[in-house]
């Protein structure tokens, strides 16, 4: 666990793909368990640690997640994820060379929790949620294409099944049609990117990670 940026209220760390953000069936060691151990040894805390969860990361993703050291923080910070006020970058490498440089998706997602799968389609349809996105080109390498992505909209799914939905799945994901392959349990996608307020101050903070793949 690499811990990127550190105050009163708020800790954001790395999670590395494979790891889930918090205890799940499989009783794996979760991101939120690392996060109270470095806390309780770093500020010799004698019972529990309190740590508020914010928001999450599917396991085989990557990326940057921040927490709430506080329960005033995790309130604030939770209130801005909730209005949108949060930004989100990601970097994913797709299947295939996109066409144009860059581009916004708008498209309606339903989710087959039975399946764990996320049907898109182009126009509103029943109880599927609308889903927007906006990408641009990075890097062609190869045969496929490095893309960085901002959401507008935090659908479960929404990245790897807009992009298949156009063709392009990302890298690995064979769910969602890919036929290349990457790292076992992991997806070719990492939020490298968040800014959001310092939940007392409303200093605007942004937490930046290189360049993934």
């Amino acid at each position: 666990m690499k811990v990127l940026y550190e105050d009163n209220h708020v800790i954001a760390v790395w999670k590395e793909a494979r790891i889930p953000v918090q205890g799940d069936e499989s009783r794996d060691v979760s991101l939120m368990d690392m996060v109270k151990e470095y806390l309780k040894e770093k500020y010799q805390k004698p019972g529990a640690v309190f740590l508020g969860l914010i928001h999450r990361l599917d396991r085989p993703v990557a990326g940057i997640v921040i927490f709430g050291k506080t329960s005033k923080g995790a309130s604030r910070l939770s209130e801005q994820f909730r209005m949108h006020t949060v930004k989100k970058i990601y970097h994913a490498l797709l299947e295939g060379k996109l066409e144009k440089q860059k581009g916004t998706l708008v498209n309606y997602l339903l989710k087959d929790t039975e399946r764990n799968f996320v049907k898109v389609y182009d126009h509103p349809r029943g109880e599927a949620k609308e889903a927007e996105l906006s990408y641009k080109v990075v890097e062609i390498r190869g045969e496929n294409t490095i893309v960085e992505i901002e959401l507008k909209t935090g659908r479960p799914h929404q990245i790897r099944a807009q992009f298949a939905h156009i063709g392009h799945p990302l890298v690995g994901d064979h769910k969602y049609g890919s036929k290349a392959t990457y790292q076992a349990g992991a997806l070719a996608l990492a939020a490298v990117k968040l800014e959001f307020d310092q939940p007392v101050s409303g200093e605007r903070i942004v937490i930046c990670e290189e360049k993934i793949f």
